[in-house]
C-alpha cells in the first residue's frame, strides 16, 4: 500500500512538472514577443512621421506610409506555417530599410541646399547704398532757378567747402581795419538831422535815406542794416532792403547790392519796391559785365511787372537794355 501510495505521488509530482514547464516554456516566448511587438510599433510610428514630413503630398495631405506588416507567405502543404517571431524579424527588417533610405535622402537633401546656399552667396555682392533723397524746392522753384542764376546763385544757402589737404597750417590774413573817419567827416554826418516823429520805424529809414542821399554809403548801409533788424515787417522794409541794395553799389560793391536787390524782390514781390529791386539787380549784372543774367532779370522784370516797364521805370527799363543783347 505505501508503495501504491508513492508511486501515485511520485507520478502526480512528474505531471505537474511536465505541466509548469509546458506553462513556462509558452509564457517566455509569449513576453518576448510582446515586448519586441512593442518596440517595433514605437519604431515604425517615428518612421510614419519621418515620411510626412519628408515625403508631403502635393494636396497638403500625406503619403500613406510605406512601411506595411510584410505579407505572410503562402502556406506550402506539408510545410509549417511563419511563426510570431518570424513576422517580427520580417517587420524589423523593413523598418530597417526604410531608415535607412529616409537617411540617405536626407542627406541628398542637405547637400544640395549646402551647394545652392554656397553658390548664392558667392555670387551676390552688397547692394549699393541708395542715393539720399533730394528735397523738392518749395513752390516757384523755376522761378528760383532763374533768380539764382541771375547772381551766379548767391541766393542760394552757402554750403561748407570742401576740406582741402595742405602741408602746413598758414594763417589767415588779418582783415585791414576800417581807416578812421575824418574829424570833418564826422561832423558832416552829425549835421545831418534823424527825425523825430511818432514813427520810430520811419524815422529810422528816413535817417538812412538822408546819409545815402548825402553819399555817405558807409554810414547809410549801417543805419539801414539797423532799421531792418528792429523793424523787419514795417511798411518801409521793401523800401529799406532796396535801398541798401542801391547804397552797396553807389559805394562799388556791385556783389553786395546784387544780393540785397535779389533778397527784396524774394521777400516780397508785391512790395512797394521789388519791381525796382529787380530792375536795379539787371543794372547791376549789367556792370559787372554779365549780360546773360542781366538778360535774364530784365525778362523777369518786364513779365512779372509789366506795368511798371511801361510805366514809372520805363525810362529805367529802356537805358538798362540799351547795349545790351538779349536773344
Amino acid at each position: 500500500m505505501n508503495a501504491s501510495f508513492g508511486g501515485t505521488l511520485s507520478g502526480r509530482l512528474l505531471v505537474m512538472v511536465a505541466a509548469g514547464s509546458m506553462l513556462v516554456s509558452g509564457a517566455v516566448p509569449a513576453m518576448a514577443q510582446d515586448g519586441v511587438d512593442g518596440r517595433l510599433k514605437k519604431v515604425e510610428a517615428e518612421v510614419r512621421a519621418l515620411q510626412r514630413k519628408v515625403f508631403p503630398g502635393p494636396d497638403g495631405k500625406f503619403f500613406e506610409p510605406e512601411i506595411t506588416p510584410a505579407t505572410a507567405p503562402a502556406g506550402t502543404p506539408g510545410q509549417p506555417a511563419t511563426t510570431p517571431v518570424t513576422d517580427l524579424l520580417t517587420r524589423m527588417d523593413a523598418v530597417e530599410a526604410q531608415m535607412a533610405r529616409l537617411t540617405s535622402q536626407i542627406e541628398e537633401n542637405s547637400n544640395r541646399i549646402n551647394q545652392l546656399e554656397t553658390k548664392l552667396t558667392g555670387g551676390l555682392q552688397p547692394a549699393a547704398a541708395a542715393p539720399a533723397p533730394v528735397p523738392e524746392e518749395n513752390a516757384g522753384a523755376a522761378a528760383q532757378t532763374n533768380l539764382a542764376a541771375m547772381t551766379g546763385g548767391a541766393s542760394a544757402k552757402p554750403m561748407a567747402p570742401a576740406p582741402v589737404a595742405v602741408k602746413a597750417v598758414v594763417p589767415a590774413p588779418t582783415p585791414a581795419k576800417p581807416a578812421e573817419p575824418s574829424l570833418a567827416r564826422v561832423d558832416a554826418v552829425k549835421a545831418i538831422v534823424k527825425p523825430q516823429s511818432d514813427d520810430p520805424g520811419d524815422d529810422e529809414y528816413s535817417y538812412g535815406y538822408r546819409l545815402w542821399d548825402a553819399k555817405f554809403y558807409p554810414e547809410a548801409e549801417q543805419q539801414l542794416k539797423l532799421f531792418l533788424e528792429k523793424y523787419p515787417k514795417h511798411r518801409r522794409a521793401s523800401w529799406g532792403r532796396n535801398l541798401l541794395g542801391r547804397a552797396y553799389l553807389d559805394d562799388g560793391n556791385p556783389g553786395e547790392a546784387a544780393k540785397w536787390f535779389l533778397q527784396n524782390y524774394q521777400t516780397d514781390k508785391r512790395g512797394e519796391r521789388a519791381p525796382d529791386s529787380l530792375l536795379y539787380l539787371a543794372i547791376t549784372m549789367k556792370q559787372m559785365n554779365d549780360t546773360k543774367r542781366a538778360c535774364i532779370a530784365l525778362a523777369e522784370f518786364s513779365e512779372t511787372y509789366a506795368a511798371e516797364a511801361a510805366g514809372r521805370l520805363n525810362s529805367l527799363y529802356t537805358s538798362t537794355r540799351n547795349g545790351l543783347t538779349c536773344s
